[in-house]
């Protein structure tokens, strides 16, 4: 829901049973031309024949009355201090002798539609009583008495019918209800709305002088066409000007969220930068056209940006009206063709870090300037391919180019930041809503909707009607386990793990370690939280966390594991306030031992010593370099000293600084900038300063850097941790299409790492599909595990003893 202070237009009725004070009826000079005629609330309710509400307009002079500036204007009955006046503003004038009609909101009863309106509102009046106000002015009234309101000199007639109790003139008219309304049938007007009002059957007359039932006039167009608001950049070069009778074609309406609907000129101008189609703000109530209307449209030209006008909000903005009126020419039309969405290649153009707002649109090069030429525009997409799993929000990433850096499994690879993949659109629901879908599903044959652009991640097809669901048949993949002479060491994102989460989340996750992971011998976790998640009371332990995995681990079939880590110091690690996260390993005592050496705490370093003339770890597990600045706000790496047949094995568990705060890849400011980057190059720094530690004692070690490192294997913290060949990151020794562990945005890519030293050179590698390509996740992660055989620091002697343990295995027992 868009905030209500970064809007204009019309606003959602907030009556109130706590009445204001009341005060004596004041009075106010009679109007000598324009003035309010009837007023009727009861549209579309039980019993009704009419389906709207109105209010009517009249002109006892003998000159036209220029209604531009002007609006028609609502308060309820009892007006409470929160209470507000609800406004429809109006255009044209009214002519002497005849009338004016303004439509407001439609009801689900009745069967009579008013005759063709010169203006409509959206506001839903109350049948039996309320305060309406004819005003020169658009901006919403602020009084709530009467005599407040005699004081308003834009106030050219105010009637209060009903049981209006607090603003009128006078006393207020006799109760009218859903079959009658209060009118003035003399055009008397003595400042008492009892003596000057009637109560009857309601008779709606349009400036044409035709009553419901009556032919349709012939309104004329303004002056200006939707590809004029919409211009050839991404601002509107009409912004903030008042549009009259922008013609155009209702393509589609939303009722809920923001409402309003979409309509689209049938007669486009040859320019490929104009959109051709534009969204029309209802503000909190829904809208009263409907597809196939042939609509003028007034109001004022906006452009909204989601999530605020901060210079630091990177979001593009959506060029709209506010504050619409609306003219029906006539119904059921044809509605446009919609254009089959093929963007090219091309993203977005460099402004040098800056906003690219005000540079002309180029569609046929890059693919964010393609989908903003067609803003508000009627789109269809054949056979959409999912590429980014349906969220909680109902959100759905699909493709628009099948063959753009497809995974073997049906998303789209992500390989640099030259190559953002620009047929990716994220999907939501219009009027029609997407069944769930996975990675890999293809909505076959024709989704149509109409683009938008919403907060994260922008352009959006809102579906008004949505392809056949088919799977794509994915399914979470499961790794082979690892030989008896393989050491297999995994990391696994557990996604803000508490012990007060659900015991069906520890199942999950457990069965994955068991079944898809094959119970690995040592499992680098990450997002571990304290015992009580959330909540902000000081704790820090997890042993209950711990246990309770554990426990799920040995109900799923695995092995009791053990479990090392350090209870970080309260809140200085970043992650949910209240929730302590941290790293730990959990190893199966029965393959792997672990080495416990004490002195290990969430400030002491660890550091490297020579014991027997190899590595060792000083304390075990330790923290490396925990006062480090790099680590502020941020999880602090867990160094543990492992013996795996005989052989010592040094793991690090990671996670490192997210991105959160870096721009958006579609946001205006471009290239983007991704500060959080600085932080994680400096985490690299430290990291790889350790493993060098290691390798100046003893250069034949095994190290193991495992986790969420938060960032790409073309980023400049994995390139600072593999420079020189010291350390291999294994995701990028798999084939291209492969390289993934998590989906965001409709890109598959990686934030998880296993780094191995480069004198480990037997091992097998798997990331292991199971979380992120599906809309039930237990994680937003994928795991990943490496089955490897740790070398005895000889390269000679390593060949003598792989090929004994192999020798062994394959000897009858």
């Amino acid at each position: 829901m868009r905030p209500t202070p970064l809007r204009i237009g019309l606003a959602a009725a907030a009556a109130s049973a706590v009445s204001l004070a009341l005060v004596t009826p004041a009075t106010a000079a009679p109007s000598p031309d324009a003035l309010i005629a009837e007023v009727y609330g009861g549209g579309g309710n039980s019993g009704a024949t009419l389906t709207r509400d109105f209010v009517e307009l009249a002109n006892r002079s003998t000159s036209p009355v220029s209604l531009a500036g002007w609006s028609v204007q609502y308060l309820p009955a009892s007006a409470s201090a929160a209470s507000q006046w609800q406004v429809t503003p109006l255009t044209g004038s009214v002519e002497p002798g005849t009338r004016y009609l303004v439509a407001e909101a439609k009801g689900a009863a009745g069967t009579v539609e008013l005759p063709a309106p010169d203006a409509t509102g959206t506001i839903a009046m109350s049948a039996t009583g309320g305060t309406v106000a004819l005003v020169a002015a658009t901006t919403a009234l602020t009084c709530k008495t009467a005599a407040d309101c005699a004081a308003d000199t834009r106030i050219r007639d105010l009637v209060g019918y009903g049981t209006a109790t607090v603003v009128r003139e006078g006393t207020p008219t006799a109760n009218p209800s859903n079959t009658t309304a209060a009118a003035r049938p003399a055009l008397d007007d003595t400042d008492d709305n009892s003596a000057d009002f009637t109560v009857g059957a309601p008779t709606p007359v349009n400036a044409a002088g035709q009553g419901p039932g009556g032919p349709d006039p012939d309104p004329e167009p303004g002056d200006k066409r939707i590809h004029d608001i919409q211009g050839t950049t991404r601002v509107s070069p009409l912004l903030g000007a008042k549009v009259g009778g922008v013609p155009g074609v209702v393509t589609a309406t939303r009722a809920t969220g923001d409402r309003g609907f979409w309509f689209q000129d049938t007669s486009p101008d040859a320019d490929p930068r104009t959109s051709e189609g534009l969204f029309a703000y209802t503000a909190g109530l829904a809208p009263t056209v409907e597809p196939g209307d042939a609509v003028l449209v007034s109001g004022t030209v906006a452009e909204y940006r989601p999530g605020g006008d901060a210079a630091s909000n990177a979001n593009q903005t959506l060029t709209e009206l506010t504050g619409v009126t609306v003219t029906v020419v006539s119904k059921g039309n044809a509605l446009p063709t919609p254009v089959v969405l093929t963007p090219p290649d091309g993203f977005l153009p460099n402004a040098g870090g800056g906003s690219i707002e005000a540079l002309e649109l180029n569609p046929a090069t890059y693919g964010q300037d393609y989908y903003e030429s067609l803003e508000g525009a009627y789109v269809q997409v054949d056979d959409a391919r999912v590429v980014g799993p349906t969220n909680s929000f109902g959100e759905t990433w699909i493709t628009t180019r099948p063959t753009q850096h497809p995974t073997a499994r049906g998303g789209t690879i992500y390989l640099g930041y030259d190559q953002p993949n620009s047929g990716r659109i994220k999907v939501k629901a219009g009027s029609a809503t997407p069944q769930a879908s996975n990675v890999g599903d293809v909505w076959r044959g024709a989704t149509v909707g109409n683009v938008e652009y919403t907060n994260f991640g922008g352009y959006t097809l809102a579906t008004k009607s949505v392809g056949e669901h088919v799977s794509g048949g994915i399914t979470p993949e499961k790794t082979d386990a690892a030989r008896p002479y393989e050491l297999s060491v995994a990391t696994y994102n557990v996604e803000n793990l508490a012990a007060t989460n659900p015991q069906a989340k520890f199942d999950r996750l457990a069965a994955a370690v068991v079944q898809n992971l094959a119970s690995p011998d040592v499992v680098v976790l990450e997002e571990i939280q304290d015992n009580n998640g959330a909540t902000d009371d000081g704790t820090v332990a997890a042993d209950a966390t711990y246990a309770k995995f554990v426990d799920a681990i040995v109900a799923a079939g695995g092995p009791r594991y053990e479990w090392r880590q350090i209870d970080p110091r309260n809140k200085a690690d970043g992650g949910e306030p209240g929730g302590n996260i941290r790293v730990a390993f959990l190893f199966n005592p029965a393959r792997v031992s672990f080495v416990d050496r004490p002195g290990g705490d969430a400030t002491t370093p660890v550091s490297v010593v020579k014991r027997h003339g190899r590595a060792a770890l000083s304390a075990s597990p330790g923290r490396v370099d925990p006062a480090n600045t790099a680590w502020d706000n941020s999880r602090k790496p867990l160094a543990g000293e492992f013996k795996f047949r005989g052989r010592t094995v040094f793991v690090v568990a990671n996670h490192f600084n997210s991105k959160g705060g870096d721009q958006a890849l579609h946001g205006r400011y471009q290239e983007p900038n991704r500060g959080s980057e600085v932080q994680r190059g400096q985490q690299a720094a430290a990291l790889r300063a350790f493993v060098d530690q290691v390798k100046a004692v003893d250069r034949g070690a095994n190290v193991v850097l495992a986790g969420d490192i938060n960032d790409y294997q073309f980023s400049p913290a994995v390139a600072t941790l593999t420079a020189g060949g010291a350390v291999v990151d294994l995701i990028s020794t798999l084939p291209e299409a492969e390289r993934y562990s998590y989906v965001f945005d409709g890109n598959s890519q990686t934030l998880d790492h296993i780094l191995i030293s480069a004198n480990i050179n037997r091992y097998r590698y798997d990331v292991v599909h199971v979380n992120a390509e599906f809309a039930d996740q237990a994680s937003d992660h994928d795991p990943q595990v490496v089955k490897l055989r740790p070398s005895t620091g000889n390269a000679q002697a390593d060949r003598m003893v792989f090929f004994l343990e192999e020798l062994l295995e394959c000897l009858p027992r």
